[in-house]
């Protein structure tokens, strides 16, 4: 009988070093990686909700730039999910309403998302993953953050030239892998995923 709660002390014992160690190994990831998902989530429905803004303003090519970008989101938000589940985890996220402004107040709030992305929060997702060894995590994010320092870039410009935006282009064309953002039809595989060229989607 003695033996028998001993035994049974042991098995309760490893068990509790599993369930703290296999967090440890990921934790801070699966973490980042929900945030990140539910982050791109909500950017994706986001800029959908500022592309009618903008087409009901009247900046047709501004509304092509959300909906390039909305695209790219909405990839991001898949890989991330990917990830998260092939580490055990269920993707999970808020949505929020989005409550556009008017387009130029869209787009400045389009920057300051994307920056903070690009510059803070995907950097620091990335430092997490290398130092926990997670090479999926690592990977979706860097996709990501190449692609947010296209969309800031692209939004900037339009910002800077707002009355040249309101006639239509013939769109942004968006990696399907990666989510890489262009203003001008691809004539190279995609810099950041080396995805063909020919694969990108045209968005309009």
């Amino acid at each position: 009988m003695r033996k028998g709660i001993e035994r049974l002390s042991l098995l309760v014992a490893a068990l509790a070093v599993l369930t703290l160690s296999a967090p440890a190994r990921a934790g801070v990831t699966l973490s980042n990686l929900q945030a990140a998902y539910n982050g791109e989530s909500n950017a994706r429905l986001k800029y959908i909700a500022y592309a009618k803004k903008a087409d009901m303003e009247g900046y047709a090519k501004v509304a092509q730039l959300f909906r390039a970008a909305a695209r790219a989101e909405g990839l991001h938000a898949s890989n991330h999910s990917s990830v998260i589940v092939k580490l055990g985890g269920v993707p999970t996220n808020k949505i929020a309403t989005p409550a556009p402004r008017s387009t130029l107040e869209n787009l400045r709030d389009a920057v300051k998302g994307e920056s903070y992305e690009r510059d803070v929060m995907y950097p620091d997702f990335l430092a997490a993953a290398e130092k926990e060894g997670q090479d999926d995590a690592f990977l979706t994010f860097t996709m990501a953050k190449a692609a947010e320092a296209d969309h800031a870039r692209l939004y900037q410009a339009a910002i800077d030239n707002l009355p040249q935006w309101k006639t239509a282009v013939a769109g942004f064309y968006v990696c399907p892998t990666c989510g890489q953002t262009s203003d001008t039809v691809p004539t190279k595989d995609c810099p950041v995923c080396s995805t063909a060229k020919e694969k990108y989607m045209q968005v309009s």
